[in-house]
Parts: C-alpha cells; sequence; structure tokens
C-alpha cells in the first residue's frame, strides 16, 4: 500500500464499499488556527484534528512538537472515528507537513492502512473534489495505540547515526548552516547531517515528485540499501514530510521526533554551522 494518493483516488475510493476515515490536519506553524478554515469547507466527512493539541505534547524537554501521550493520541482518534480495520487518509491546506505528521504518527502506533492525499486540499479542490461546511457525527472508533512500529530516534540515537548511518536535516538550508534561526534558541545542525530541505521534494504543482526522482535524490545524498537513514526538522513535522517522501522513494527511516527545538535547548549538545556534515 502506497503512502499517499491522488485526488482522482481518493474520490473513487469514498464512492466505493470501503471509504476511508478522513482527517482534516490543516495547520500553519504559529498560526492562526485552522479551525475556522475548516468549518468554512473540508472534505465531506472530514474529521479536524489540531496538530499543535492533538497531535503533539505540551512543549517543553521534549521540544516544541513532542509525541502526544500515546493513550491521549488513542482517544483523539477514536472521537475522529478511526478504526484498526479501516483505511485513513489525512489531509492538509497543500503543503503536506501537517497531513504527514498524522500519517507518521497513526503508522508509528501500529495503524496499518494511512496515506496522505498528495498535493492535500488545494489538489483536491482543483481536481474538481467537493467540499461542505456540514459537521460531521462519526461513530466511535476502536483503533490502541501500540507505539513502535516505525523507527524512532532520541537525541543519543540521532548523534550516533550520524556518524554510523545517514542523518537528514529537512529544514531550510540558510537553517541548517546557521546563517539564521527565527525560531530556535541557536543556528545550525547536529554534527555529521546532511542538509535535505523537505521543500525539494515536492514540485512546482505542489505534488510530491515521482518515486523515481525522489529515489534519486536521496541516493545522491548518501541512501542506500543497508544504510540506516533517519531524518529531523525543527520540531518533527516537516520531518514527517520526509519520512514520507523516503518511504515513497522506497527508503525506511526513523524520525528524531525533538529534533533541533529539542537538541538546540542543551548547551550540551554540540553544534556545527556552514554548508558541510
Amino acid at each position: 500500500m502506497t503512502a499517499i494518493l491522488s485526488s482522482r483516488e481518493l474520490m473513487n475510493e469514498m464512492a466505493g464499499s470501503r471509504p476511508p476515515v478522513l482527517l482534516d490536519v490543516r495547520w500553519q506553524l504559529g498560526g492562526p488556527d485552522q479551525r475556522p478554515a475548516y468549518e468554512a469547507g473540508h472534505l465531506p466527512g472530514a474529521v479536524y484534528v489540531d496538530l499543535d493539541r492533538e497531535l503533539a505534547g505540551p512543549p517543553g524537554s521534549g521540544g516544541r512538537h513532542p509525541l502526544p501521550d500515546p493513550e491521549a493520541f488513542g482517544a483523539v482518534m477514536r472521537r475522529a472515528g478511526v478504526r484498526s480495520d479501516t483505511p485513513v487518509v489525512v489531509y492538509d491546506g497543500g503543503q503536506g507537513w501537517a497531513a504527514a505528521r498524522a500519517w507518521w504518527l497513526l503508522g508509528w502506533t501500529g495503524h496499518s492502512d494511512v496515506r496522505v492525499l498528495d498535493g492535500g486540499l488545494t489538489a483536491w479542490t482543483a481536481a474538481g473534489g467537493a467540499v461542505t461546511a456540514d459537521a460531521p457525527a462519526p461513530s466511535e472508533g476502536d483503533f490502541k495505540p501500540n507505539p513502535g512500529a516505525l523507527g524512532l530516534l532520541e537525541a543519543d540515537g540521532a548523534a550516533a547515526l550520524a556518524r554510523s548511518g545517514l542523518l537528514l536535516d529537512a529544514r531550510a538550508g540558510e537553517r541548517y548552516r546557521g546563517e539564521v534561526e527565527p525560531i530556535d534558541p541557536v543556528g545550525g545542525h547536529i554534527p555529521g547531517a546532511v542538509s535535505a530541505p523537505t521543500t525539494e521534494n515536492v514540485g512546482a504543482d505542489g505534488l510530491l515528485r515521482p518515486a523515481a526522482e525522489l529515489r534519486a535524490r536521496f541516493a545522491a545524498l548518501g541512501a542506500a540499501e543497508g544504510t540506516e537513514v533517519g531524518v529531523y526538522c525543527g520540531s518533527g513535522v516537516s520531518g514527517a514530510h520526509e519520512v514520507l517522501a523516503l518511504a515513497v522513494a522506497g527508503f525506511d527511516s526513523a524520525l528524531y521526533a525533538g529534533s533541533w527545538s529539542q537538541w538546540s535547548a542543551d548547551p550540551e549538545r554540540p553544534v556545527a554551522t556552514g554548508p558541510n556534515p
């Protein structure tokens, strides 16, 4: 089962005998709250999930978007109608980062059939997909999280992987190089990490690049059979999108969920700057 699907494919599935549960995960770093946008129009039947409050724990020692408590996350998913035996499709406004965070969390906690709508709501409406302001009333789901199905790194593991395998930094190049840092305490990157901005995984049309292009890109960065791959970003959101792109390309990877927001908050952690790992 692929990690993404097109708007046309989703239209067909929604009209079929086994329609997926739809989750609207629109989000914007620093706000504003996207719930009003959801209430103004969303895919029919889609339930809104708030990234900051429901796909992350409170900011703190784990970073700006630490992983949520699994039981609390499970309760959110059950309220949204998520069942263990029913496919789930997640989407956001089009960037894909928030949807990928939901995709990763559901996959990490054991759901076996989760996909991201390629291009999100923007692609859906461009393809003639319907939107509605009607509030859904999903039946209670039965999904129970069982964490550990996908690779997860802590800070020490990320540092080790930067030496022994391939650790990709999904942030913008200028943040990796330490030229600017608009959010976290210090600029730069984890020593040994390779710059791989997740924005380069998406084409001008807002869709994920074809699998062959992604595979060539990651291979050029050092991904290969037998090489362990990890990803981090600012706070574990855009990094999830890089994990998604790697999956489409055929590479397994682990996410350092605390990412730079956790790493840079610890003065004992080394920081590298400049264009080289």
